[in-house]
């Protein structure tokens, strides 16, 4: 099976979800030239879209009904199911051929259930979860990873180019899921080294500016360390993503790996370390606020250094 390419201009699409990576990602898509329909929980979070031309909908099925093609990015597996699979859900709202793409870091198995469902009505569904934060949300930068057919992938081209730079499809449905969950055990435990890292050289008494230039570009280096670092050193604990969505992928991916029979004892920590954080009122800051509950294991006020 072929499928025609999405084109700005004549596909419709639909955004579900507007929060501090979706209003980045779907303004790429509307200044890519693409019409779009959009809901999110609170109108004022849309207002920058509908000022450049995007149309209100009251409900994710209204958006599906007006679109060709929906994606959403909400915050947790019960949000998504809500918006795709609830009663007024995109998928109530969709007619055979429309195509439904959620890139919320979700579960697996949800991911492969809304293939299936979606599927007895005719109508397409793909999983493209992303990695980049607010930085490649906002560049248009993303790392999109991407399960479910492929033909109907390779349609959608135009929409990944406008909102990532690496592009891999993965396989089957389902599988750009579980590629996100690999993803996010590689920065639960990075993230670890470069908050202890950091504290170290504090408590040494280095300068830290230049450490970080002796450090970043060698075999210690990271995205973590380059884009984080800096801010964790000036303080500034402003989401590119957030603490409590970060412990709902860390503990998906550790349901996973008990389902799959594997120990991941540095995910597992990581997780422990997290709930820390977010106890300590850092929820609603970025992941970078680790350094908070690192520093105050160790009795030092990062705040007041």
């Amino acid at each position: 099976m072929t499928m025609e390419t999405v084109k700005p201009g004549q596909t419709k699409l639909g955004w579900i979800g507007t929060g501090v990576m979706g209003a980045s990602m779907a303004g790429h898509l509307v200044d890519a030239g693409f019409e779009m329909t959009v809901y999110t929980r609170s109108k004022a979070k849309a207002q920058n879209l509908i000022d450049k031309g995007a149309h209100w909908a009251e409900t994710p099925k209204a958006v599906a009904e007006a679109s060709d093609v929906i994606f959403s990015i909400v915050g947790f597996p019960n949000d998504v199911r809500e918006v795709m699979l609830g009663e007024q859900g995109a998928l109530a709202g969709s007619k055979a051929g429309n195509i439904l793409v959620d890139m919320t870091t979700s579960d697996p198995s949800l991911a492969v259930e809304i293939y299936e469902t979606a599927k007895e009505k005719g109508v397409h569904s793909v999983d493209a979860p992303v990695s980049g934060g607010d930085v490649g949300a906002k560049n248009g930068a993303l790392s999109i990873m991407i399960g479910g057919d492929k033909e109907v992938v390779d349609a959608l081209q135009p929409c990944w180019e406008a909102m990532g730079k690496t592009i891999v499809y993965q396989g089957k449905a389902g599988s750009g899921q579980h590629t996100k969950m690999v993803n996010q055990t590689l920065i639960a435990t990075n993230m670890i080294g470069v908050c202890e890292a950091l504290l170290y050289g504090y408590k040494a008494g280095l300068d830290l500016p230049t450490v970080l230039q002796s450090v970043g570009s060698g075999a210690a280096g990271s995205w973590s360390l380059s884009n984080l670092g800096p801010r964790i050193m000036d303080n500034n604990f402003d989401p590119g993503f957030f603490v409590e969505h970060f412990i709902k992928d860390m503990g998906l991916a550790l349901a996973e790996a008990k389902r799959m029979g594997l120990c991941l004892p540095g995910l597992a920590l990581a997780h422990q370390l997290y709930l820390a954080v977010q106890a300590q009122g850092h929820g609603r800051d970025g992941t970078h606020a680790l350094q908070l509950a690192l520093s105050s294991l160790a009795g030092v006020d990062w705040k007041s250094r």
